[in-house]
């Protein structure tokens, strides 16, 4: 339960602090005084969004704080979960800085929003007026069905195997759409696929061809230019090779006088062998090679080919069309598995599907069996806040699996005898919405085990007899749960535990609101003014001690 509240800088709030009972509280003031205001701030501790606008100076930051008693609720697990520090008391902090930064702290750990918001959702169950509207909505009245037949973890389970069915579901029909595309493609590509394979290609052929061809275009000319430079070397009476070896003779006549001498003979005579070598290596290039012209022919068609199946597949290298190769015997071979890869998917569809609605049936038959024990709950409640002749009736139809299930469920409601039952949004009025509500959430404390619950102006359109008795549920629910009511009626007022009274200070240049708890003397002349106006009579004053004493 919230054990104190601390706001600071927020709207029209420089600070304030409360330290609400375990039990009913009750927060009255005048219309615009700040009460909604403080449920704002409360909203920002179960993680609502907020912006700079909420802030009431802008040289400073906002925080709100609430510190609680989460002892008796089994939420450890949640913050080993979140690797979050664990204490009987919980501390929430929010901050919102002039710039529009918004950070969250539980027990001084940052955290995001959400793991705030799910948190939150275990402390509180905050009722706003605009929560009351969304009565006639039907995905709101089916969460009361599931919070009032049990369903909830259920549900969660079911939503699994929805969201597997889904997934299976999508996975086959992607299968089927791009197995008819790839049966149109078949031909085509068993085309381009023996086409590659059929060209044989192998890895660095195309450089090897390409090296090839060079010499084949060039080979008369290579012909004549070696058997030219063999002449040069020893082809010939004066040629190189005779010169270097006469010359190589004359140095050994005179290679003993000097060591001079004989180094220039030993390095001419190596001269000498290495041409005579290079030269015996030309002559047999030259007799051995030979113009052929079909060998160059043969190459030419050879990369013509690897030219024309690069440019077809816009690719620059054999690596590239060998890779294309394979992709295609990927695809050919995918489809010859259509069928067996078809009917896998297919299967698992299937018994995802069964799975799933064998859930669902679960699910509705439980919501269902809790249909007529809701109806006679609600509407004994009602009768006892002064709608005696309303009827609830709650109308369910069967419809295709979506993520609640295969439930079309719809609360039906009528206020006054003889008129049948219709959709809530049509038929109820404004004091009807907050008495049905209300006793949608008397039913629903206990099976939420919520440690707080907050109403703001829950008793709107009630007056005299029924607010007592709507005041007396408050009561029972403040047994086991702290409660706390934004009220504008004198016997709800009268009836808190405690009674804090928001009012607006306009002694300063700028208005703030501010909140007192009332002493007894205080809550009574308060409790006065709520039934007689801001100089209540003796009368008044008379009416709010017997509200006080009863």
């Amino acid at each position: 339960m919230l054990q104190k509240l601390l706001i600071k800088n927020y709207a029209l709030i420089q600070e304030l602090n409360i330290n609400p009972s375990a039990k009913l509280n009750t927060i009255t003031g005048e219309t615009g005084a700040g009460k909604s205001i403080m449920l704002g701030a409360v909203g920002l501790l179960i993680g609502k969004r907020a912006d700079t606008k909420v802030l009431y100076s802008e040289d400073s930051k906002c925080v709100v704080e609430g510190i609680f008693d989460i002892s008796q609720y089994n939420l450890y697990p949640f913050f080993e979960a979140e690797d979050l520090d664990y204490d009987k008391e919980c501390v929430i902090r929010r901050e919102i800085s002039a710039s529009g930064k918004s950070r969250a702290f539980i027990n001084d750990t940052p955290v995001t929003l959400d793991i705030l918001k799910n948190l939150g959702n275990n402390l509180m169950d905050v009722h706003s007026q605009h929560e009351t509207l969304l009565i006639g909505d039907q995905d709101f009245q089916l969460k009361i069905i599931d919070a009032y037949a049990g369903t909830i973890g259920s549900l969660k389970t079911y939503k699994t195997l929805f969201n597997t069915y889904t997934k299976a579901r999508k996975n086959l029909q992607a299968f089927q759409e791009n197995s008819a595309q790839m049966q149109q493609e078949k031909d085509f590509n068993q085309f381009l696929f023996d086409e590659l394979d059929k060209a044989q290609l192998k890895s660095n052929e195309q450089e090897e061809l390409e090296e090839k061809l060079e010499i084949l275009e060039n080979g008369e000319l290579i012909k004549l230019k070696l058997s030219e430079a063999y002449q040069l070397l020893d082809g010939q009476e004066f040629a190189a090779v005779h010169n270097l070896h006469q010359a190589s003779e004359s140095l050994k006549a005179i290679q003993a006088y000097g060591k001079d001498f004989q180094e220039l003979s030993e390095r001419l005579n190596s001269s000498f062998i290495e041409i005579q070598d290079i030269a015996k290596e030309l002559e047999i290039t030259a007799n051995e090679f030979e113009h052929q012209p079909e060998e160059l022919s043969q190459t030419q068609e050879r990369l013509s080919l690897i030219y024309s199946l690069q440019q077809k597949h816009h690719v620059d290298s054999i690596a590239e069309l060998i890779k294309i190769k394979t992709e295609l015997e990927e695809k050919l071979l995918a489809v010859e598995d259509i069928e067996g890869s078809e009917t896998k998917l297919q299967k698992a569809m299937d018994q995802a599907f069964s799975e799933m609605d064998q859930k669902a049936k679960e699910i509705s038959k439980q919501r269902v069996n809790h249909f007529e024990k809701l109806e006679i709950e609600l509407q004994s409640l009602l009768a006892g806040l002064g709608m005696e002749d309303a009827i609830v009736k709650i109308d369910n139809q069967s419809k295709a699996h979506d993520k609640s299930g295969v439930d079309d469920i719809k609360i039906l409601f009528t206020a006054n005898k003889g008129v049948a039952t219709q959709n809530l949004k049509n038929v109820a009025s404004g004091g009807e919405f907050s008495r049905l509500m209300f006793a949608i959430k008397y039913i629903m404390a206990d099976k939420i085990a919520m440690p707080t619950i907050i109403f703001d102006e829950i008793d709107t359109g009630i007056s005299g007899e029924v607010a007592i008795k709507m005041v007396n549920m408050m009561q029972k629910m403040a047994e086991n749960h702290q409660v706390i009511t934004i009220s504008h009626l004198p016997q709800i007022a009268a009836k808190g535990h405690q009674h804090y009274f928001v009012y607006k200070d306009n002694t300063a240049e700028k208005s703030v609101s501010k909140i007192k708890l009332l002493d007894e003397s205080e809550r009574s002349l308060e409790i006065a003014k709520m039934i007689g106006g801001e100089n209540p009579s003796e009368s008044a004053i008379q009416s709010a001690k017997e509200l006080l004493a009863i």
